[in-house]
């Protein structure tokens, strides 16, 4: 991979041994995946945040890099918990300890502090064909399909190591080949609710794997619905960029001239609830909703469907979005509403990396299939897959 002399100078230790250990992982990459060179990157979301997923090893990896400053925008993958209201959340002492650590090294290096799956709801929206590194999957998704910037699947040290240097290796989604689609998903059944774009997601990221899908047949589409729709495919598979016929702004020029098709109806919609997942029960300890992190409209939604109702003693209702949804949605009302009702609404955290099982929680309902999968997977709880209204009606008592 050719470097250039200031590059170079950097990879041997000249600019010191941050920059020099963040050149190291970007080449070491470069060199994997035979990129030709290192391009710039005009912004970088860092996964490796929570405490859950990063570790004392992490920890301690994170602070070694002490000395270098990011030299691009930069913010972060959510926590394992709402960095101010930690202790309403059940979080213990000994946990948040280590995970505010991780974040002020984070900020050390310059990072910003908002942790968020969805940093186009934070203002950072690249254009159509600008080069980023993002982590996050779904982030990943959004990105590439619906914004049509160009971001690979970065893990959050290759992230971290282009936020520093403000470059990533020239190889897969940065490059117009690896960009068309070979399979082609009809979709033959009406799409009710978010939680069916998500299922939707979940079947066809399974089907795809790693590679580029090519969705015909949705209507009344919206960035909401494509933001579930990203999170299912990079959670069933290792999606990380599809085209919607008359949607997206590629899908002029996606398809390859051979192409598998694959149909998507009642019965693939019906599996992913019923074989993929647990349906939701009557009662659970949790309805967790915001993965990806809520917009303003779907705390709105959820506003509407508590207003006038008590969530139940022995269970709890939780939103998740990002700190600048959270300000708008007090700001409309949205927080009053669901807090009248006993829920709450947490910034910065995810319910798949909080510390689910020492809050003595058991039982989660989501709306999400991204949701189901990982906190199945990482917090080791049972997680239930419905849409919104059923996992409000699941915590509901009046």
């Amino acid at each position: 991979m050719y470097l250039t002399r200031h590059e170079e100078r950097i990879l041997k230790g000249e600019e010191g041994y941050a920059r020099q250990k963040a050149m190291e992982i970007l080449v070491a990459l470069g060199e994997i995946y035979e990129a030709d060179r290192l391009i710039p990157v005009s912004s970088a979301q860092i996964a490796g945040v929570s405490y859950t997923s990063l570790g004392d090893d992490g920890i301690e990896w994170l602070e070694s890099l002490e000395g270098a400053h990011v030299t691009i925008p930069a913010v972060l993958n959510p926590a394992g918990m709402d960095l101010k209201n930690w202790r309403r959340m059940g979080v213990k002492p000994e946990y948040a300890r280590k995970q505010i650590r991780i974040i002020k090294a984070y900020k050390r290096l310059g990072v910003r502090p908002l942790c968020s799956c969805t940093p186009y709801l934070l203002g950072m929206v690249p254009m159509l064909g600008e080069h980023v590194a993002w982590s996050e999957s779904s982030a990943v998704c959004y990105a590439n399909s619906v914004l049509g910037a160009r971001t690979n699947r970065e893990g959050g040290p290759s992230a971290l190591a282009s936020a520093i240097i403000g470059k990533t290796p020239n190889y897969g989604y940065h490059l117009d080949e690896n960009r068309k689609a070979g399979l082609i998903i009809e979709v033959e059944v009406e799409l009710k609710t978010i939680s069916d774009y998500s299922a939707l997601g979940y079947w066809a990221g399974k089907l795809a794997e790693s590679n580029v899908p090519y969705f015909k047949g949705l209507k009344d589409v919206d960035s909401v619905r494509l933001k579930a729709l990203g999170a299912g495919l990079g959670a069933g598979g290792s999606v990380a960029l599809y085209h919607v016929e008359g949607v997206t702004p590629e899908h002029k020029t996606a398809l390859v001239e051979r192409v598998e098709r694959h149909q998507f109806g009642e019965v693939e919609l019906g599996e992913v609830y019923t074989n993929y997942f647990k349906p939701i029960p009557d009662r659970v300890d949790l309805a967790a909703i915001g993965c990806p992190h809520a917009s303003l409209d779907e705390v709105k939604e959820v506003a509407e469907l508590v207003k006038g109702r008590r969530i139940k003693d022995d269970s709890r209702l939780w939103v998740f979005t990002s700190i600048a949804v959270k300000r708008m949605a007090e700001r409309c009302g949205y927080l009053d509403i669901i807090r009248a009702a006993g829920g709450e609404v947490y910034a910065d955290g995810c319910m798949a990396l909080a510390p689910l099982k020492d809050m003595g929680i058991e039982r989660v309902a989501v709306n999400s299939s991204k949701a189901a999968f990982y906190t199945r997977l990482l917090a080791k709880v049972d997680a239930y897959f419905g849409d919104l209204r059923q996992c409000i009606e699941s915590v509901i008592g009046r």
